[in-house]
C-alpha cells in the first residue's frame, strides 16, 4: 500500500519587526533554530512581500510626494488621498477599473491588483507612510534562496507572496509575485486522469496555490507570521519566474 503524501505546513516563530537594510537569509534562519528545525532539500519558504519592501526600503512618505494633475483627477473619482494615486500610477503601467473607493490597475510588473499593491496595513504604525511591492521580486526570492544555500548547502524554493482580491469572487487569497528555485507553473496536459483520458488543460498555478497554503498562517492583520516552511512538496526540477502566472493579453477575455 502506498503512503499518502503529507505536506506540513509551519510558520516560522519570532519573526521581528522588519526595517531597512535587515538580512532576510540571517532572520529566517535565527528563526528555523528557533523552531528547532534546519532546511531539507525540496523544502519551500513562502516569505511575503510586506517584509521584503521593508527590508529593500520601498517605503514611502506621502508628506514627501507631489501628485500630478492626473492623480488629483482619479483622485477626486475614487475619493483616495491623491498621493497615495500618485505613486499607484507611477507603479502602473494602465488603470484598469476605478470607481468611488476603488482603484484596480495593471501592475508594472504585470499583473492587475488594487492600488498597485500599495499598503498601509502593518507599515509602521503611521498614517503617513505606504509600502510599496518589491522592485523585482523573483530576485529578491532568488537572492534568499541563494544566501540560504550558501548557509546551509540545501537546495529549497522561496515564493514572495502578495494578498489580492479577484473581480468575481469575495475575498483576498494569497498569490506569487516572486519564485527562485520551482515551477511558477506545472503542466499536466498529456497526463491521464483516474480512467485513463488524456488531460486537455489542466495548468496548475503551482508558486499561486503555495502562496494561498502559506496565507492561511500568515494572516493579514496582527499575527505577525511572515515566513512560512512548506514541507512535502513534490514538484519538477526547473525554475519559473512569477511573471509566467500572468495571462497574456491576447488570451484574456476580460480587459
Amino acid at each position: 500500500m502506498d503512503t499518502p503524501p503529507t505536506l506540513t505546513i509551519t510558520a516560522l516563530p519570532g519573526i521581528p519587526l522588519i526595517e531597512m537594510g535587515d538580512s532576510l537569509p540571517t532572520v529566517i534562519l535565527a528563526a528555523l533554530a528557533r523552531a528547532d528545525l534546519t532546511l531539507q532539500p525540496g523544502d519551500v519558504l513562502m516569505v511575503t512581500s510586506k517584509i521584503v519592501s521593508k527590508a529593500e526600503g520601498r517605503l514611502f512618505d506621502l508628506n514627501m510626494v507631489e501628485p500630478t494633475y492626473e492623480a488629483k483627477r482619479l483622485a477626486e473619482e475614487t475619493r483616495k488621498d491623491p498621493r497615495v494615486v500618485e505613486l499607484v500610477l507611477r507603479e502602473s503601467t494602465a488603470v484598469s477599473r476605478h470607481a468611488p473607493g476603488v482603484l484596480v490597475t495593471q501592475h508594472r510588473l504585470g499583473f492587475v491588483s488594487a492600488n498597485s499593491g500599495i499598503d498601509q496595513s502593518n507599515v509602521d504604525g503611521s498614517d503617513n507612510h505606504v509600502l510599496l511591492l518589491p522592485l523585482d521580486p523573483d530576485a529578491s526570492a532568488q537572492a534568499i534562496r541563494a544566501a540560504l544555500r550558501a548557509a546551509t548547502g540545501v537546495e529549497i524554493g522561496v515564493v514572495i507572496s502578495d494578498s489580492h482580491g479577484r473581480p468575481f469572487r469575495l475575498g483576498n487569497v494569497g498569490v506569487a509575485i516572486g519564485v527562485a528555485g520551482l515551477p511558477a507553473l506545472i503542466d499536466a496536459r498529456g497526463r491521464p486522469d483516474l480512467f485513463g483520458r488524456t488531460l486537455q488543460a489542466t495548468v496548475q498555478g503551482f508558486a499561486d496555490m503555495i502562496a494561498s497554503a502559506g496565507c492561511l498562517l500568515t494572516g493579514e492583520g496582527a499575527e505577525g507570521r511572515p515566513v512560512v516552511l512548506l514541507r512535502g512538496l513534490a514538484f519538477p526540477a526547473e525554475a519559473g519566474r512569477a511573471s509566467e502566472l500572468n495571462r497574456p493579453p491576447e488570451q484574456d477575455l476580460y480587459r
